[in-house]
């Protein structure tokens, strides 16, 4: 996995899950689900990376 991808994806997903707390915290149920959608999409990058990882071997 590139490094500069993998880092995408760990920044994604806590910036997700820092955006997430954020909705509940306040009780906006879109911050929350955008907190969500983040995350996933970070998951979502990491695992295509791992995938092209696999791939190359």
């Amino acid at each position: 996995m590139s490094a500069g991808e993998k880092a995408k994806a760990k920044s994604e997903q806590i910036k997700g899950k820092a955006k997430e707390a954020t909705g509940r915290a306040v009780g906006n149920e879109r911050r929350t689900a955008e907190g969500r959608m983040e995350q996933t999409k970070g998951d979502l990058r990491g695992a295509k990376e791992k995938a092209k990882d696999a791939f190359e071997d």
